[in-house]
């Protein structure tokens, strides 16, 4: 049972994480935050029980680690010898392979539990003042546990996320994660940050709708992040981006040609794989 939670990093995730225990939870908190001006404000609100010194690693069955991949593998090394024995560690970072393979050797026999986690919520602001604890209702938590890690600990960290909101496990390798997750989230801000990079972008008042919003909206981006997350994972995401390339340049010379069969098609095509899409939720 977790009684007592650590949290490192009081960013979006993290601070997000720890107002939702704080909510939804009886646990004992503790939080760690390398900007002191934060630490002290999570601490006044009464979100955090104390600060998560390394003395106090020990006593936390869980530690949330909520920090940038590197600094995670920095954070998890350094602190190997310090954690609870039979305890867990899950990260929250957007890509997996640069952390879980690292940490493998690193936490081989020492005594706890590290599992790849990737809580599938955000919005465009970053920070804790943005941090809310609603953040992660009816979300997706992507864990990518290792082969030899026990059952209970997935199903422990499972049971304690569907506290805090979650309604959807998805159960991965750090390979698949990162494969997918170049599609599904990294290529979409690349390409609204390709989007607003037209010279017409600053002429859209009063031509534009949902549409623009939609299309515009995760530009508003945390550029150190975002620029460690994709140059991480930069082949899956180039292959990605290679593949969207294609298919813009078979909509520009259709288009050009002025094809209407052809374009109808491709169109009807898209929606179609839209609506079966929509339909496998």
């Amino acid at each position: 049972m977790m009684e007592t939670i650590g949290v490192v990093g009081l960013g979006l995730i993290g601070g997000s994480m720890a107002k939702a225990i704080r909510r939804y939870t009886n646990c004992t908190l503790l939080g760690y935050n390398r900007s002191g001006t934060v630490l002290s404000r999570a601490l006044d609100e009464g979100v955090l029980d104390g600060v998560l010194t390394e003395e106090k690693l020990a006593e936390c069955d869980l530690v949330i680690i909520a920090l940038y991949p590197e600094a995670t593998v920095a954070y998890v090394t350094e602190h190997r010898d310090q954690f609870r024995r039979g305890g867990l560690v899950m990260d929250c970072g957007g890509v997996k392979g640069v952390v879980c393979g690292p940490l493998e050797s690193v936490v081989k026999d020492a005594g706890f539990h590290f599992i790849g986690g990737h809580p599938m919520a955000g919005i465009e602001r970053s920070g804790y003042e943005s941090s809310f604890p609603e953040l992660f209702q009816g979300a997706s938590l992507i864990l990518t546990p290792y082969p030899d890690t026990p059952q209970t600990c997935v199903d422990d960290i499972w049971e304690f996320a569907q506290r805090l909101g979650f309604s959807h496990l998805q159960p991965s390798t750090p390979e698949r994660h990162d494969h997918i997750i170049a599609y599904t989230s990294q290529l979409a801000h690349v390409v609204s940050c390709a989007y607003v990079g037209s010279p017409s972008a600053p002429d859209f008042a009063g031509f534009s709708a949902g549409s623009f919003k939609d299309m515009t909206r995760v530009a508003r981006l945390n550029e150190e992040m975002w620029t460690e997350l994709f140059l991480e994972n930069r082949e899956a995401l180039v292959r990605e981006i290679d593949t969207l390339v294609e298919e813009l340049a078979a909509f520009a010379y259709t288009i050009r040609r002025g094809d209407r069969e052809r374009l109808r098609d491709m169109l009807r095509h898209a929606r179609e794989i839209k609506e079966a899409i929509d339909k496998d939720r």
